[in-house]
């Protein structure tokens, strides 16, 4: 199969259905060998500004994109597979423990939660690919609906955080999910979590964290940005909210 096309769109790293005076736009310069062996598209982006929080709250529960607070502040959202491990990321950049809920039962977020940050920025969780033993297909049907209409729609949108986890050999979905995020043309980055929680009989996170990047560069000519992180150790953390910073700083530099 084709490698993709070294350009922006095809790396998600724009957003065309965004009017263009409000679509983020992204100094792309060539791609780079890391030393990891993989090639990753670079971004000509301004130094991070304000990247600690200093205050969250969480603003409101949405059942429907038309239901969310007003498209006016940059938002991040995040994605990933149940229990990837969203809400534990959220309460961990944000140093609070009690921000987001963690629940037991995978699945059990099926809203969109809007996150106020420093009271100029919001991190927005999204439910995950799968929901608990009692979702109904109408319930499925309902996430591929509002969660798509979400990425497409909101024009501050600045970036979504896919969440892989690196405990688990690489996911098919999770393949799929950033594909998909390309293919639209949304802007996403690749958020490796629980590198510190390894499974029985399961290879080593890194040798995971590795093989989903091969996976993706067998079609990708170049990986977006990718960070490994765990919320136990906050391992990550600070290169995390140093890259949305920056990305928070070139959006408003772009309006």
């Amino acid at each position: 199969m084709s490698a993709r096309p070294l350009t922006p769109q095809a790396l998600g790293l724009a957003c065309s259905r965004v009017p263009p005076g409000r679509r983020l736009r992204l100094a792309v310069r060539a791609a780079a060998n890391s030393s990891d062996g993989f090639t990753y598209m670079q971004l000509d982006l301004p130094p991070p500004l304000f990247s600690n929080i200093k205050k969250s709250e969480f603003i409101k529960s949405s059942i429907k994109v038309a239901e969310c607070p007003p498209d006016k502040l940059p938002e991040f959202a995040l994605i990933g597979r149940s229990n990837v491990g969203k809400s534990s990321l959220i309460n961990s950049l944000t140093n609070n423990a009690k921000l987001a809920k963690v629940s037991k039962e995978p699945g059990m977020t099926k809203l969109i939660n809007h996150y106020l940050i420093n009271d100029n920025w919001y991190l927005v969780d999204l439910p995950g690919y799968g929901f608990a033993k009692t979702a109904s297909k109408a319930s499925r049907d309902d996430w591929i609906r509002f969660t798509k209409d979400f990425f497409i729609t909101r024009d501050n949108l600045v970036s979504v955080l896919l969440l892989v986890d690196s405990s688990l050999p690489p996911q098919q979905v999770d393949r799929e999910c950033a594909d998909w995020l390309a293919e639209c043309e949304v802007p996403f980055c690749i958020v490796f979590t629980k590198i510190d929680n390894r499974k029985r009989d399961m290879p080593l996170n890194a040798a995971n964290i590795r093989a989903f990047k091969q996976m993706m560069a067998e079609e990708w000519e170049a990986l977006p940005r990718c960070f490994e992180t765990s919320s136990k150790t906050g391992a990550g953390k600070s290169e995390l909210l140093g890259y949305v910073a920056s990305l928070r700083e070139m959006h408003v530099r772009s309006k």
